[in-house]
């Protein structure tokens, strides 16, 4: 491995849901943090924790997604988007679904990492895309479409696998349609895991160790959290609280995007659903994805997080 070695912008993803270059707007600041997952992987979770961390435990004052935004996606005006986080007087926290040769490098800021078992990354896909209305679909294949638009969701999950696991949404990659590649996002980020500013966390390690995780994302980001505050802060980032908070505030878009709101955005996070639905050749079909896609070492961690061997145990 050469520790020397920076990553280097030489990707734009452009589809139905995001557009790369819209990071071109945005000027860090250099205590930023950007969070970066492929998608169902604890991409809001993370986010919640490290809403935590900086602001501590008191009610959010306004929604997650607006404190935090997704700059990558396409549908909300970049300006809009730069303007409220420009105006921001607390730390930054970013949030990218874009893999890390598409994204803005910088040695100054923080990058957090999450990473899930492809199989479970492609359960909790299928129910997101499933409970999408035709309302939010419409939303995702309006105004400056590049590529195909996103269709409706099949019923039959095997038939939806099929898809995921045999086509790609981009030419250098080879699964993850009609989205990306998880595989190859994860892989992108774990060829550059001997940085100092990317620390890895696992959706598994979270659901096994919330507090522990917690914890290990504080030491990373260099944020001082009193003994006293902890136990709140990791209660408030349980999934039960998150759903409950997110319920009683409605989060803008939820009612008309998803067909039973935000109920469905936080649907059961749980992993291991894919071995009721899953057969052996399927199975088959995605340990060739992998190979395909992921170096061993990177394989391992993605299905077992920190019990395949931590990258920069801390």
């Amino acid at each position: 491995m050469n520790t020397d070695a920076r990553p280097v912008r030489n990707r734009v993803y452009r589809n139905h849901h995001f557009d790369s270059r819209r990071w071109d707007a945005v000027r860090f600041r250099l205590d930023d943090i950007v969070i970066a997952t492929s998608y169902k992987a604890g991409t809001t979770w993370t986010q919640r924790i490290v809403s935590l961390l900086i602001l501590g435990p008191q009610k959010l004052s306004e929604s997650l997604m607006t404190l935090s935004p997704w700059v990558d996606m396409r549908v909300v005006p970049i300006g809009d988007v730069v303007a409220h986080i420009d105006a921001q007087q607390h730390r930054r926290f970013l949030k990218t679904h874009l893999p890390l040769d598409a994204l803005p490098w910088n040695d100054a800021i923080k990058y957090v990492y999450v990473g899930r078992d492809g199989r479970d990354v492609m359960m909790s896909w299928f129910n997101h895309w499933h409970s999408f209305t035709d309302e939010g679909i419409a939303f995702l294949n309006s105004g400056d479409l590049v590529g195909d638009p996103i269709p409706k969701c099949p019923d039959d999950v095997r038939e939806f696998f099929d898809g995921w696991v045999h086509r790609a949404s981009f030419p250098w990659e080879q699964d993850g349609w009609p989205m990306w590649s998880h595989l190859y996002h994860a892989q992108s980020f774990w060829n550059f895991r001997h940085l100092p500013n990317i620390h890895f966390v696992h959706y598994a390690d979270l659901k096994a160790d919330r507090e522990g995780e917690m914890r290990r994302i504080a030491r990373f980001l260099d944020i001082d959290v009193s003994q006293s505050t902890w136990p709140a802060i990791v209660e408030r980032a349980s999934f039960e609280a998150m759903k409950r908070e997110a319920i009683e505030d409605e989060m803008p878009g939820g009612p008309s995007f998803f067909k039973n709101g935000v109920r469905d955005f936080f649907f059961k996070g749980t992993n291991g659903r894919w071995r009721d639905v899953l057969t052996r050749e399927d199975l088959a079909e995605y340990d060739k994805a992998v190979e395909r896609a992921l170096t061993p070492d990177c394989a391992a961690w993605l299905e077992r997080g920190r019990q395949a061997g931590d990258p920069k145990s801390v």
